[in-house]
């Protein structure tokens, strides 16, 4: 059996000043979206997106990120807390960030941007949609370092205890979402969005991709704490908000697909 390595969340001190591991990786996700988003600019020639408006866009993306991240965590998984310790919203430095919240929050931002640009908001959301899963990745290893949303038990040989839970061996399944929802579903999207695709497919391929590999990841890890656990039928909240995706991005890559036929 493994050991949790009881990682140090904060990366560096200095002074009052603290630089913690979880910040640091939003910040490799958002400087590697700025590194794959002018690759993919030159790979399709794109028209209409360049560099200076890559720039722009993570802006809007990253304040969607976060107040939709956070906002998400606090009303989707834990109000009684965040709402007893409203200071707390504003920590995100100690983790707590929910995609499904973060995704909504983005969806708003690049609406809003697209409309700024005149440019239409479902081929800005193809565009950037390879973009994300690599953000997505570095995510998981900000929870795996703070040591938090941690697997069911397990009594697979690489079980791992995390000693501040308790002596159980766990699966890391932070690391099974790091592999699924950041490096197999950027590989998959990566490949697809190579060539030009009808508008809305590469977006609907996101939704199938993330919303599957979340819902298979969720049987490993533990239950969110707050005032959810496994809901009907035995799944968790984090699957009941992956489902639609999984509904919605079939209708839509049928839709893109006929309808460029």
């Amino acid at each position: 059996m493994l050991v949790y390595p009881q990682f140090n969340p904060v990366a560096l001190q200095i002074g009052p000043l603290a630089i913690h591991w979880y910040g640091l990786m939003y910040m490799a996700g958002f400087l590697t979206f700025l590194w794959l988003g002018r690759k993919r600019i030159l790979m399709l020639n794109h028209p209409q997106i360049n560099n200076k408006m890559l720039d722009d866009l993570l802006f809007y993306g990253v304040l969607g990120v976060i107040l939709g991240g956070r906002l998400g965590e606090v009303l989707f998984y834990n109000p009684g807390y965040y709402f007893a310790n409203p200071l707390k919203i504003l920590a995100v430095w100690e983790g707590g960030m929910s995609f499904h919240g973060g995704f909504l929050g983005v969806m708003v931002a690049m609406a809003l941007f697209a409309r700024q640009q005149k440019l239409r908001w479902l081929e800005l959301m193809d565009f950037i949609a390879p973009l994300v899963p690599p953000g997505l990745a570095f995510g998981r290893l900000g929870n795996f370092i703070n040591g938090e949303l941690w697997g069911r038990p397990t009594d697979a040989p690489w079980g791992m205890i995390f000693p501040r839970v308790d002596n159980l061996p766990r699966h890391p399944s932070q690391l099974y979402e790091f592999a699924l929802e950041g490096v197999l579903l950027f590989i998959i999207l990566w490949i697809y969005a190579r060539k030009p695709r009808p508008v809305g497919a590469v977006s609907g391929l996101f939704l199938i991709g993330y919303g599957s590999f979340r819902f298979i990841a969720e049987f490993t890890r533990n239950p969110d704490d707050g005032i959810f656990g496994l809901m009907t039928f035995g799944i968790s909240m984090g699957q009941w908000l992956s489902l639609p995706m999984v509904v919605i991005g079939i209708i839509m890559m049928i839709w893109s697909i006929r309808r460029a036929t």
